[in-house]
């Protein structure tokens, strides 16, 4: 049988694992089951004992798991100069960071400070142009970057806030990124990821009552996955997306097309 995806033993770096919820843990569990060798980095000491813990659970190969700090150059650049010298190669990367502050996403978004406003660029857009700069170097068979976005981008979402506008500052990110890095074949891509229990979703306040309105108004009547996301992730790492760069894929059970 013909390897489709033509993923196994590609070196993949996954950035994001917060816990057994994150989108980035079900991108990785997609990613193993394709053979890809997986490369983790995290933030916090105690984000590596979550990370060890899962990957031992899970009796996942990881190849390297190493700290990285999206909100420094240096750390990015160290992370990813350990990376390249211990894989030679990187084929892909999974960008799955996001963060603001929970004080601007609680009040109205008139009142978004502007320490707050620009710590969640930094956070989770920004760190997505810095990252893919420092993985070029290593992305010399071409490849795949992928990042984690969401339909605040581009509607408003009732508490999301400073966090919608981020989502949209990283989608143009993802466009102008496709545009640089094609000629080195290396494709950049989101996937817009409907709403899913994870960590992060628990720092909006309407996120119960979206859940809910999906459940009624999404084409498919439901809620995505972990697992969805993950395999659509996957999807678009592997040489079947080939010919796709620049784009925003929802998984979120259609809801983005109902008016």
């Amino acid at each position: 049988m013909e390897d489709l995806l033509k993923l196994r033993d590609k070196n993949i770096v996954v950035m994001g694992v917060a816990n057994e919820r994150s989108l980035a843990w079900g991108v990785a569990k997609s990613l193993i089951q394709a053979g890809a060798n997986l490369i983790f980095t995290y933030r916090k000491e105690r984000s590596l004992a979550k990370l060890e813990k899962l990957i031992e659970a899970n009796n996942f190969n990881a190849k390297l798991v190493i700290p990285c700090d999206i909100n420094s150059d240096e750390s990015i650049l160290e992370a990813f100069t350990k990376i390249g010298q211990e894989v030679g190669t990187i084929h892909g990367v999974v960008h799955s960071i996001a963060f603001a502050h929970a004080e601007d996403l609680k009040s109205d978004f008139i009142d978004t400070s502007r320490e707050g406003f620009a710590f969640a660029q930094d956070t989770s857009a920004y760190s997505l142009i810095a990252v893919a700069k420092a993985a070029k170097p290593y992305m010399t068979e071409g490849g795949s970057i992928i990042t984690m976005s969401y339909l605040g981008a581009e509607r408003v979402v009732e508490g999301y806030n400073v966090m919608g506008i981020a989502k949209a500052s990283l989608e143009a990110s993802v466009r102008y990124l496709a545009s640089d890095l094609g000629k080195y074949n290396i494709r950049v891509n989101a996937i817009s990821a409907g709403a899913i229990k994870t960590l992060a979703a628990k720092g909006v306040p309407s996120f119960n009552r979206i859940l809910h309105v999906i459940e009624e108004e999404s084409p498919l009547k439901r809620n995505v996955t972990q697992e969805e996301v993950g395999d659509m992730t996957l999807a678009m790492m592997s040489h079947l997306s080939r010919g796709v760069t620049g784009e925003i894929v929802y998984v979120d059970s259609g809801y983005n097309i109902m008016g």
